[in-house]
């Protein structure tokens, strides 16, 4: 009969989940009806009181809305059509650059959006003009746009690198600079990939002597290019430091964005609207998804699920890279189907006891994680990103899904290989970090 109560909560949320259901609700009540089947009435009040408010309540939970707002800041000037005019002319036209900072964009405004499906959706209305227009297939312009999205999971300042740092209480800053390395590998296993395919099977589109749209000022390129440095150098720079926290780092981050969006003339009243606008949103529905998954954590330790799991796998236990392997497929399989933010809500306070158990890094092991939900976004037959693109612009699915299949392949066996063959690619950062 317990088992029963305990499954029934876990079936509906999956339930629920797969129809469309809002996460931060499901979360909530099934956390609710959870702890009533198990805790009673008493045990329900006393979490509802306290776990609330205390879990957003964080201080470093408000890293969240300062990087929100910097990307907000970054999309406002519009900074992003303006890199494809300079790539193109760099590039005299060449496919391979184009594709190759697409993925950077990708990878650095999604890592502070806060969503994968989100920016996936972003890029497809910005990039895919820009890539069509010069020479790209609408389906090798969709996978490489839902590819660059998926990696705002590993790249930092990545907002699930946060979620991931508070649920599992790892430092915040240590999780970025761990994350340098491998989110630097990424780009360039994804890079590699995308010019050998644009070789093999696009065709080069005739050479275009003039770039179509009109050309900006070298003043804008310059003052991108300097205030984009300037940034990545105070964020990771003063976080390894020591110079600032993490939330210090994002406050700097926001406040040169703003500078840099002053700079190119872009701040106006409706600047102020959108950017505060959409990181409200973001922002909240963020903090909902916390406060509903603290209740469902509480349920999923009073049922002792961990506990369970740890005697299922104790067989294993001398051999804890077969574990790891198997929670990282488990990890693959969940992000092709759920939202990102919620997986790991939903999954640390069940996998976190198995890795004390085996003794293994939470610094090391949220790395992999991170790399298994870049992968899992893209691969079919239901990663969601290339839904998204494939929603949002008409390019077929199906069409997208043979190429981002190739890079979520060929990525799986390289990244996760050598990361597993030498871990020293993401603790050798965070061990010489000043603290």
């Amino acid at each position: 009969m317990e088992n029963l109560i305990i499954m029934l909560p876990f079936l509906l949320l999956i339930y629920f989940l797969i129809v469309g259901q809002y996460i931060s609700s499901l979360f909530l009540s099934m956390g609710i009806l959870g702890i009533f089947l198990l805790g009673g009435v008493q045990q329900l009040n006393g979490f509802l009181q306290s776990d609330s408010f205390a879990q957003v309540a964080s201080y470093s939970l408000t890293t969240i809305p300062l990087y929100i707002l910097m990307a907000q800041f970054v999309m406002g000037t519009r900074i992003v059509q303006d890199l494809y005019g300079l790539a193109f002319r760099i590039s005299g036209g060449k496919k391979g650059p184009l594709g190759v900072i697409t993925i950077i964009i990708g990878g650095l405004l999604g890592s502070v959006s806060g969503s994968a499906s989100a920016t996936s959706a972003t890029m497809a209305k910005v990039s895919l003009p820009e890539l069509q227009k010069r020479g790209y297939s609408n389906r090798f312009a969709g996978a490489t746009i839902a590819v660059a999205a998926s990696l705002s999971a590993i790249i930092p300042p990545s907002v699930m690198t946060i979620i991931y740092a508070v649920a599992s209480r790892v430092p915040i800053g240590e999780m970025f600079i761990a994350s340098i390395i491998p989110g630097i590998l990424m780009i360039v296993i994804f890079s590699f990939i995308l010019i050998v395919y644009l070789r093999r099977y696009e065709p080069e589109a005739p050479k275009i002597e003039n770039e179509p749209t009109e050309v900006p000022s070298k003043s804008r390129y310059i003052i991108a290019i300097v205030m984009g440095a300037a940034m990545a150098t105070s964020i990771f720079g003063g976080i390894f430091t020591g110079i600032f926290t993490p939330t210090e780092a994002g406050a700097v981050g926001a406040f040169l964005a703003f500078i840099m969006a002053i700079l190119l003339g872009k701040v106006n009243k409706d600047f102020f609207k959108d950017s505060l606008t959409e990181t409200t949103k973001i922002t909240v529905m963020t903090m909902f998804i916390v406060i509903g998954a603290s209740l469902f954590g509480r349920f999923v330790s009073l049922s002792l699920i961990p506990r369970k799991l740890i005697a299922l796998l104790e067989p294993l236990q001398s051999t804890p890279t077969i574990i790891i392997i198997l929670i990282l497929v488990f990890y693959f399989v969940l992000f092709m189907f759920i939202d990102n933010i919620a997986v790991l809500l939903m999954t640390i306070p069940i996998v976190m006891p198995i890795l004390e158990t085996i003794d293994t890094d939470p610094i090391w092991f949220g790395v992999m994680v991170m790399i298994s939900c870049t992968i899992g976004l893209i691969t079919p037959p239901v990663g969601t990103n290339v839904f998204v693109v494939g929603s949002t612009t008409g390019v077929s699915i199906e069409g997208m899904f043979k190429i981002t299949f190739i890079f979520a392949i060929a990525t799986s066996i390289i990244t996760i290989g050598l990361l597993i063959l030498f871990p020293q690619l993401i603790t050798w950062l965070p061990s010489i970090m000043l603290k």
